[in-house]
C-alpha cells in the first residue's frame, strides 16, 4: 500500500543533510511552507543553498532560516524589499551569497530541470551583468543568453489538501512556484492543511500528481 504521509515534521525532514540544495515554495509569504522551515531550523541543518522567489519577509519563515545562519547561498529574483532586513544585514556583512535571477528565468530554469531538459536560451538578461561569461546566440535576429536548469535535492512546498499518494491541490495564489518545484527536486516534501481519503480530490483539480511527491505532512492551520 502506498502511503506517503508522515506523522511529524521531523520525520518528513529527517533525510535533509547539511549542504543540501532546497527549493522553497511561496511568493512572499503566500504559499510559503513556514512550518517546514521551522522544522529545518529545529534540526540545526546548515550550509544550505536555497531557491526561492525572494529572500524572506520580516523575521518570518524563510527570513527566520536566514537569521539562524543555516543558508550559505540563495538563488532568487527579488532579494530586497522594505522588510528584507535579515537578508540585507547578512549580505552586507558578506555572510551569504546571492545568485540573482530574473523571475521569468527562475521559473523557466526550474521548469527545464523538472522536464529533464538541458540549458535553455532566453532573451531576458542578454547584454546585462547577469549574462557575463555565459554563452549567447542570435536566433532569427534576436539575441539570447544560455541559462542552466535549476535542480534541487529537496523541495519544500505548501498545498491546501493532499492524499496519501501525494496528490495535491492548492488554494488560489498560494499555488505559485510549488508545482514546478515539486517536479525539479529529487525529493518533495509537502505540508498540507488536510490529508483526505483517496478519491476525495477531484482529478480535474489535482495540480501536482503524487508521482512528484515523496512525503506529505499535515499541518493544522493556526486558530
Amino acid at each position: 500500500m502506498i502511503d506517503k504521509s508522515s506523522l511529524s515534521l521531523k520525520e518528513a525532514l529527517s533525510q535533509i543533510k547539511d549542504g543540501s540544495t532546497i527549493m522553497i515554495g511561496g511568493f512572499g509569504t503566500a504559499g510559503q511552507p513556514a512550518e517546514l522551515i521551522d522544522g529545518l531550523i529545529e534540526l540545526g541543518i546548515k550550509d544550505l543553498v536555497i531557491v526561492n522567489n525572494n529572500a524572506g519577509n520580516g523575521d518570518y519563515g524563510l527570513a527566520k532560516l536566514l537569521k539562524a545562519g543555516a543558508v550559505r547561498k540563495i538563488i532568487c529574483s527579488f532579494p530586497r524589499q522594505s522588510d528584507s532586513w535579515v537578508f540585507d544585514e547578512l549580505y552586507r556583512a558578506g555572510k551569504i551569497e546571492l545568485e540573482l535571477v530574473p523571475q521569468g528565468n527562475l521559473a523557466c530554469r526550474i521548469q527545464a530541470a523538472g522536464m529533464g531538459l538541458g540549458p535553455i536560451y532566453t532573451p531576458t538578461g542578454f547584454g546585462t551583468l547577469l549574462a557575463e561569461g555565459k554563452p549567447t546566440m542570435n536566433y532569427e535576429g534576436k539575441d539570447y543568453v544560455l541559462e542552466n536548469p535549476i535542480k534541487a535535492d529537496f523541495a519544500l512546498i505548501k498545498a491546501s489538501k493532499g492524499d496519501r499518494w501525494g496528490n495535491l491541490v492548492y488554494r488560489k495564489s498560494a499555488r505559485n512556484f510549488g508545482p514546478i518545484m515539486a517536479m525539479a527536486a529529487d525529493v518533495t516534501i509537502a505540508q498540507v492543511s488536510e490529508v483526505v481519503e483517496l478519491g476525495a480530490l477531484d482529478p480535474e483539480h489535482i495540480i501536482t500528481p503524487g508521482i512528484f511527491v515523496q512525503h506529505v505532512v499535515q499541518v493544522k492551520p493556526a486558530q
